[in-house]
This record gives C-alpha cells, sequence and structure tokens, in this order.
C-alpha cells in the first residue's frame, strides 16, 4: 500500500537569497531520484523557511517496478566470431546485462540481424532504499555559498541542526553529522514548541500549530494580505517590490504585516536615498502617495505574532531614525563637495589594473561620446551636453552617499549636478547613462544620456575584450552581457542611424591610444560574435521563429534597427497565411546562392548571352536591384523583400531555359556572374537556406 514520505533539513538561519533556489532543488532532485528509482509517486510538494527545507511525496510505492525489456547488442557479424561462437564483443554484451551467454538471442530489426538479451529486474521494497537514498539526497544540494562546522568534513550552507524522515508512519534511519533523523521537528525559535510528526500528512498543519508557515505560497499570501488591509486601511500605496518581498519571505516563519513612521523633516532627503536605506538595511517597504511621493511612513513583516506590535513598531522607529539620520549626515557632507574636486579624486581610484584610473575611464568615455555625437550629426547644443555629461558622469562615485549605497550611483549624481548648477539636460543625463541598469529597466529616454550611455558600456566591452576578459558560460563578473543588451536595446529605441561594427571602430581607436593587448581584428571579431548573441535574443524577446532568426542573423546584424525589421517582414513573408506564395522565392534564392558560390566575378556582358532568358533575367535584376536598394535606404525592409521575391518567377525561367555550367568558359563565367549579382542583394537580406520547411 502507498505511504508518504516526509524529509526535513532543519537548519541554522539560510541567507533569504539562497531559499528558494535550494527548495527547489531538493524537489527537482526528489522528482529524479523516484524518477530514476522506478518508484511511483503521486504529487512531490516543497516547503521551506529560513530555518529548514522539506519535501513531502504523496503515494510513494511500496516497491520498484520489476522492469523486464529486450536489450540490443552487437550486430550478428560482430556478435560472432570465425568460428560461429560468441565473439569477445557479444560476451561483454551478456557481462553487462547480466545474463549468461546462452540466454542472447538474435533479432532483425531493418533488415540487419543483432543480438539481444532479456534484461530484468525484480523491484525491492522501498524502504530498503531510503535509509541510503536520502542522506545522498541531503548531502547533494549545492549553494552558492558554503561553510564547515565542528570536525566534520560536509560542506553546507549552514549547519544542520535537525532531521525529520518518515516513510508512513516509520522513522527513516540515518545519520549526517551527528545528527540522527527522527520524528522531531521544531517550530518557530521564541513562539513554539519542538512538535512531533507522527506521519507526513501531519507536517503543515503541526508546523502552523508551533507558528511557523512552512508552505511558501501561504506565507506570501498572509503578507500581501497584511499590506492589502493596511493599504485600504490608511488609504496608502504601498511600493511593494518583487525582489524585496522575496527576501522578506525568506526572511520569516511567522510574518505579521505593521507600520511605523518618521519625522517627516527627513523628506529633505532626496526620496531614492530614503527608499533605499529603508530597503537595504531595515527591508522596509515604503510608503507612497498617489503622485509617486513618498510619505512619513514604512510597512515592515514582524516574524512573529501580533503581540505588544505598538512596541515592536517605536523599536523599528529607533533604528530608522538612526539610519536616516547617517543618511542625513552624508546627503549634507557630500553637498559641501565641489565637482571639480570630486573630478579630481578620481584620478585616484584603480578602475582595473590593466585599463588605468577611473578619470581614464571618463576620458575615453567623453573621447567615444563626442566622436558618436558628430557621427549622429547631433546639433551643437546637444553635442555640448554630451561632451559636459561624458566629464562629470562618474563624479558622484567618490561620495559619501554612493560609497554606502553604491546602487544610487548616478541618481546621486543628478542631484548633486542639479545642485551644483549644471544644465538640466545634463543633470538628468547623468543619471540616465547608466540606463538600462536590469532586464527590465528602459534605456535613456534623452538623446544625450543615450549618446553618453552608449559610450560607456562600449569602452567598458572593449576594454574588457582587448585585454581578454571575454564572458564564458554564465561567468560574466563585469555585466559584459547586460551592458551590451543595453547598447543594443538604446539604438533601438533612439532609431539611431549608426552600425555596430562602426560603435566598436570608433571604441578601439580610442583605446589604441593606450595600447592594445591583443589584435585589433581579433578583438573586433569576438565583438561582433558577442553583440551577435544579443541581436539574437532580442529577435526572440519579439516572437521572432528560430529559423527566421539564424536566416536574418546570416547575413549580419551591423545595423540592429535594420535587422529587426528585416526579421520582421521575413517573419511576415513565412508565415503560415503567406508561406506557400513565399515559397517560389526561397527556393530560387537558394539555387542561385549554391551556383553564385562558384562564380569568380560580378563582370557582366550583355553581347555574349546565348539565350533569350539570360537578358529577361539580367533585365529584371537590374530593375529590382535598383527598387531594392531605394527601399533599403528608406529602412522600408518588406518593399526592399518583395522587390527580390519578384525575381523568383525570372529565376524560373532562366534555370528551365540555361544550362549555367555550360562547357563555354567564357558563357558560364557570364552566366555565373548574373547570378553572383543576385546572391550578393539575396545575401544582404537573409541566409534564406536556414528556413525550415
Amino acid at each position: 500500500m502507498p505511504k508518504d514520505l516526509l524529509l526535513e533539513i532543519g537548519l541554522e538561519e539560510v541567507p533569504a537569497r539562497f531559499v528558494r533556489a535550494a527548495m527547489d532543488q531538493l524537489k527537482d532532485k526528489t522528482e529524479k531520484w523516484l524518477q530514476g528509482s522506478r518508484l511511483g509517486f503521486g504529487e512531490v510538494r516543497a516547503y521551506a523557511t529560513p530555518r529548514r527545507l522539506a519535501v513531502l511525496v504523496s503515494g510513494l510505492a511500496d516497491r520498484q517496478e520489476d522492469v523486464s525489456e529486450e536489450v540490443k547488442g552487437p550486430a550478428r557479424k560482430i556478435a560472432l566470431d570465425e568460428s560461429g561462437g560468441w565473439s569477445k564483443a557479444a560476451l561483454g554484451f551478456a557481462r553487462s546485462q547480466g545474463v549468461e551467454p546462452e540466454a542472447l538471442f538474435f533479432k532483425e530489426l531493418a533488415g540487419v540481424e543483432y543480438v539481444y538479451a532479456n534484461k530484468s529486474s525484480t523491484g525491492v521494497d522501498t524502504a530498503s532504499l531510503l535509509s541510503e537514498a536520502l542522506p545522498a539526497l541531503v548531502k547533494s544540494l549545492t549553494f552558492p555559498k558554503n561553510m564547515r562546522w565542528g570536525g566534520y568534513e560536509l560542506r553546507y550552507v549552514r549547519p544542520i541542526r535537525w532531521l525529520v524522515a518518515l516513510h508512513g508512519s516509520e522513522v527513516v534511519p540515518f545519520e549526517i553529522t551527528g545528527v540522527v533523523s527522527g520524528k522531531q521537528s521544531r517550530g518557530h525559535r521564541f513562539l513554539g514548541a519542538n512538535p512531533l510528526i507522527d506521519e507526513p500528512g501531519q507536517y503543515v498543519a503541526r508546523l502552523r500549530e508551533q507558528h511557523v508557515v512552512v508552505d511558501v505560497k501561504e506565507r506570501e499570501a498572509a503578507i500581501m494580505a497584511g499590506i492589502r488591509a493596511l493599504s485600504e486601511e490608511k488609504g496608502w500605496h504601498i511600493a511593494v517590490q518583487d525582489d524585496l518581498l522575496e527576501e522578506v519571505l525568506f526572511l520569516v516563519e511567522t510574518p505579521t504585516v505593521l507600520t511605523g513612521s518618521f519625522d517627516p523633516l527627513f523628506l529633505n532627503i532626496p526620496q531614492e536615498v530614503l527608499i533605499t536605506s529603508m530597503r537595504e538595511h531595515q527591508r522596509y517597504f515604503p510608503v507612497l502617495s498617489g503622485e509617486g511621493k513618498l510619505q512619513p511612513h514604512f510597512v515592515t513583516v514582524r516574524n512573529g505574532d501580533a503581540l505588544s506590535l505598538h512596541n515592536v513598531a517605536k523599536g523599528n522607529e529607533k533604528v530608522l531614525r538612526a539610519r536616516l539620520s547617517d543618511a542625513k549626515f552624508f546627503y549634507e557632507e557630500d553637498k559641501k563637495l565641489a565637482i571639480p574636486d570630486a573630478m579630481a579624486k578620481l584620478e585616484n581610484i584603480v578602475y582595473h589594473e590593466e585599463l588605468g584610473m577611473v578619470a581614464d575611464k571618463v576620458r575615453r568615455v567623453r573621447a567615444i561620446a563626442d566622436i558618436l555625437a558628430q557621427r549622429l550629426l547631433a546639433d551643437e547644443s546637444v553635442r555640448s551636453d554630451v561632451s559636459r555629461t561624458a566629464d562629470i558622469c562618474k563624479f558622484d562615485l567618490v561620495t559619501k552617499m554612493v560609497y554606502e549605497f553604491p546602487e544610487l550611483q548616478g541618481i546621486m549624481g543628478e542631484d548633486y549636478a542639479r545642485k551644483a548648477g549644471e544644465r538640466e539636460t545634463v543633470a538628468r543625463a547623468v543619471n540616465e547613462h547608466y540606463s538600462p541598469r536590469n532586464a527590465g529597466d528602459r534605456p535613456p529616454a534623452s538623446l544625450v544620456g543615450a549618446i553618453v550611455g552608449i559610450a560607456d558600456k562600449i569602452d567598458t566591452i572593449a576594454g574588457c575584450f582587448s585585454i581578454g576578459i571575454i564572458p564564458t558560460g554564465s561567468q560574466d563578473p563585469y555585466a559584459l552581457r547586460r551592458q551590451a543588451a543595453g547598447i543594443v536595446s538604446t539604438l533601438l529605441e533612439h532609431g539611431m542611424e549608426l552600425t555596430l561594427t562602426e560603435l566598436f571602430e570608433i571604441a578601439l581607436q580610442v583605446h589604441a591610444g593606450r595600447g592594445l593587448k591583443r589584435e585589433a581584428h581579433d578583438i573586433l571579431k569576438d565583438m561582433q560574435e558577442f553583440f551577435s548573441l544579443r541581436v539574437k535574443n532580442v529577435l526572440t524577446e519579439l516572437g521572432i521563429r528560430y529559423d527566421v532568426v539564424d536566416a536574418i542573423l546570416g547575413a549580419g546584424a551591423g545595423d540592429v534597427r535594420r535587422t529587426v525589421q528585416r526579421a520582421q517582414a521575413l517573419q511576415a513573408a513565412v508565415s503560415e497565411e503567406r508561406k506557400d506564395g513565399f515559397r517560389p522565392a526561397v527556393e530560387a534564392f537558394n539555387r542561385v546562392s549554391n551556383l553564385a558560390a562558384k562564380a569568380e566575378s560580378r563582370r557582366v556582358d550583355p553581347l555574349i548571352f546565348a539565350d533569350p532568358a539570360e537578358g529577361v533575367l539580367y533585365e529584371a535584376w537590374q530593375q529590382v536591384h535598383g527598387n531594392f536598394m531605394t527601399a533599403v535606404a528608406e529602412v522600408r525592409l518588406v518593399d526592399a523583400l518583395a522587390a527580390l521575391a519578384s525575381l523568383s518567377g525570372p529565376v524560373a525561367q532562366y534555370f528551365e531555359a540555361v544550362m549555367v555550367m555550360a562547357e563555354d568558359q567564357a558563357l558560364r563565367n557570364n552566366r555565373l556572374a548574373v547570378l553572383a549579382l543576385i546572391a550578393d542583394d539575396v545575401g544582404t537580406f537573409a541566409d534564406f537556406s536556414k528556413l525550415v520547411g
């Protein structure tokens, strides 16, 4: 009869940012072990709090399933030796399957005889597997950071303090680091006792009785219900960010929402400072007005019940007052720092040992930004603002506020620049040039911020690539992927007439002044491949079909805006409604491109055309080429593709009438040259051979 299985790993408090991933990992590994062990089961549910990871399996079968299957071995000619006996290959196959050679037999498959073995295995009782499987499962969990304790060799996220392991009502016996499995769990550290779990189905309820809500979704619902209730009662807008909610969720076992207040005089400090201080130091949710202005209140979540909430609120208010007083002090001190003095300090801050000081980076950013502004034909006022923004874009890195809260870089720069009398466009761009800061963020809104932002990001990427720092796998310590994605999104947002190759060359030209550690063409090649993947991500996010993405990138991704428009045009052409009409064009393009690869030149002599179809195709291409180039120049990519597609008829007639690979070399070269001219146009739009179906 099926039984439930419960495994709970009791720990010292685990860092909140590790808990969800560990919970999901425990569930995933449990499911994979059950499947690999041929054990039938119902649902697998995972639970977690700061002090525990648990998994509950319902309806676990009493024993493994029996297995009986035919396993294919080598072909007959390999399985038999010259005398007709079993060869070494066949005998090795028999040993690997745990059968005697006499039990081997032959069966025909697709006209070939193979040796087979009947492999059977009788399932064993589940209980006999668990004592070894569960400790192995516990030890297999991995974490971003581990520790050791006592004299034990096990490295784990935090010391293990208790273990609950139940198969039905029976304890699964095992021991890890001196902790023996049993039935006793632990309740809330201050409010609860240590309950006995008699069988797995009692787990959630028994812990709830001891002030521990082990179900993550139930805890989240309780927090959000408390926040909504406060919001409705007070008429507040409580700003709940997902990352902060996620952290709070794994800081508490019994959540109780409460509110407190702070001195309104602190509102004279920029609200970003106050919000950051509340979030980062205290894990408080800020309270905003309907217009988005910070109010002198906060919301927090207590790890406990509602007893004496007033006193708890007063304690939180006292701590917050000290934090905000520090922030006020930093802010007032920073306002005394003149921008030129701050910029001078950048000369003494190392950016990278091979790339110089932060001041060196600023000078490179200024040089790149000035070239970009000229290249984009920006007016004089924009150029002036770009230069000034690039000059001062990093000055706030030496302020006390950014030292305390690095995530406020740019935000404080904007505020301090505005108070120092900088132009509004410059002050705003000092902040904007960091955007987009994350995957959900928008690119800079102003052209000045966009130009300086691109210059800053491409300087970082070009610098890192020039000294061999190129992201591999999941390793990207300098966030180069995010910065490259930011460049791509900014180019698209502002519709900039700037190719990636031009941008790379500008950056490498500026970096050449310090001397490049690698060859420029190698750096350029690596950067092109790196950015091609970022453009691929953009196309995928836009819903472009995978084969269309490959086809478009096969023609290059230098001009990001046109790459996206080419992809959208081709996606429409191969859509379900239009694919049959477009198929002849794809067939024509691919046939032309295959033959054009053999062309030695693009020089066409109409005087040696030997068949009327040659002249028809050449004249059709001349007309289409003009229309195609005009449409591309005017960024009408749908029309450009339609122009190319109109060649499918003349191409089909041409191949019916003409033998391209004629014996006469001059005639053959002339015909290949015509096809090469067509293939050149086609190849600038897409590699149509990559389209599927």
